[in-house]
């Protein structure tokens, strides 16, 4: 019989699942030694808790801190004589300065999470069979963590990744090491994959965190570059999809003064669905556009013009015709034939007047919900579906247009390379370059 050094090892010690397991289950065993002494407070007892909670990380920084304040003071008075070497170890010795603040700060934060998770997991129990409003529907709240979903909130808080399935809580988990980070006052980062997640999760869990008098925002509702934006992300605790928080980084590092940044720094972040954002879409770079040149009479301009308004042209009929076989679908009783035309259309040509005028009913409003909601599932995965039958996709929120293979075939009719509107793989393109300049 062979054994593999590696199978030897795992029977010995574990997998590293099972060690981290291992490691993490004592303070599972804190928290709920917490849990009855917390369930004994009033309301206002523990809502106090987060209030204790952030003066005990004031307090294990506040030297720092004054040293900080100090620096700065000598850097203001020393504005017009101080050298640029002395300027920069004065920065230098800020930021060393700062860095041992947030050493100090994760050492509390480690501290008090057992007894930080215990408050919030008493905190949900006490909201169940409350109801509010989340993505225009009124929900009731009835979660209360189980021990595997207490772990998955430890194993984030500790940098881990935690996998979980659809179905098993991760928005529910997520609140806890989100808490837990917004103590420290420098703000947390819920990302995700698409806008109807981030906004759904932030006012779905909104109510938890005002409770302790934390602020929850989601920047999706608002404009780019916008004063509301930039409350958004001075919020305790923000949601948002990756995309979002990519442009306004990008958009940060084109500022000229620091009043015109919208972000505030990067202090603590939880990614969903991270296999995904940071392996499948980080292959798609964000491109922040410059202004058009005012030559429209350019001969690449008058060449593709009037391909591209037959391709519109050719889109706009589709839509109509998409718009009429939703009203005759939902008339015959087939609502989900008639929200997939309805989504299609909206997708497709989203100011077709019929299909507005029709939006203005609730009725086919909710069709067109539901039948987002279904396709917009596991990272939007099926939305292909929906846009194969088109000629380009529109997506609003981003405004972008992506074009499909059915119109790239369009285009190829027309007398145009049908790769013309896929970008290039860099790399590939690097390695052809080279592979051709050896040839020379």
């Amino acid at each position: 019989m062979k054994f593999s050094i590696n199978s030897v090892l795992t029977t010995i010690f574990g997998s590293k699942s099972e060690q981290d397991l291992k490691s993490l289950t004592p303070i599972l065993e804190q928290i709920h030694a917490m849990e009855a002494p917390v369930q004994g407070l009033s309301d206002e007892q523990l809502k106090g808790k987060t209030a204790e909670f952030k003066q005990k990380i004031i307090d294990a920084g506040q030297d720092l801190d004054d040293q900080i304040k100090d620096l700065r003071a000598q850097s203001e008075d020393r504005e017009s004589t101080r050298t640029a070497a002395e300027a920069k170890e004065i920065a230098d010795s800020i930021e060393a300065l700062r860095k041992q603040w947030l050493e100090r700060a994760e050492e509390v934060l480690d501290e008090i999470l057992p007894e930080a998770y215990a408050v919030l997991k008493e905190t949900c129990r006490r909201f169940v069979g409350q109801s509010w409003k989340v993505a225009g529907s009124e929900v009731t709240w009835q979660m209360v963590p189980y021990d595997v979903q207490l772990i998955g909130a430890i194993a984030l808080h500790k940098g881990m990744i935690s996998e979980m399935k659809t179905g098993e809580g991760k928005t529910l988990v997520a609140i806890f090491p989100a808490y837990l980070n917004a103590l420290v006052g420098r703000g947390v980062h819920v990302i995700t994959v698409n806008d109807y997640l981030a906004k759904r999760d932030a006012e779905w869990n909104a109510p938890i965190f005002e409770f302790h008098g934390l602020r929850v925002d989601c920047i999706d509702k608002h404009q780019p570059n916008s004063e509301d934006r930039r409350e958004a992300y001075r919020a305790d605790v923000t949601y948002g999809t990756n995309n979002e928080f990519g442009f306004d980084y990008l958009r940060d590092n084109m500022v000229v003064t620091p009043d015109q940044l919208v972000q505030r720094g990067h202090h603590y972040t939880i990614i969903d669905e991270v296999d995904s954002i940071l392996i499948d879409e980080a292959r798609t770079p964000l491109i922040i556009s410059g202004p058009v040149p005012e030559d429209t009479q350019s001969e690449k301009y008058v060449v593709m013009k009037p391909r591209i308004e037959s391709l519109v042209k050719a889109q706009q009929q589709l839509v109509a015709g998409l718009v009429t076989q939703a009203e005759k679908l939902e008339a015959e009783g087939d609502a989900e034939g008639a929200g997939l035309a309805l989504l299609r259309a909206q997708r497709g040509y989203p100011k077709n007047r019929k299909l507005r005028r029709m939006l203005q009913d609730m009725k086919y409003q909710s069709l067109l919900t539901q039948s987002e909601n279904f396709y917009l599932q596991e990272n939007a995965k099926r939305m292909p579906e929906v846009d194969e039958e088109l000629f380009y996709a529109v997506e609003l929120r981003q405004r972008s247009i992506e074009m499909s293979d059915k119109g790239r075939e369009f285009i190829t009719k027309q007398g145009e390379d049908a790769d013309f509107f896929i970008i290039p793989d860099m790399g590939e393109e690097t390695v052809k370059i080279g592979e051709e300049a050896d040839k020379l």
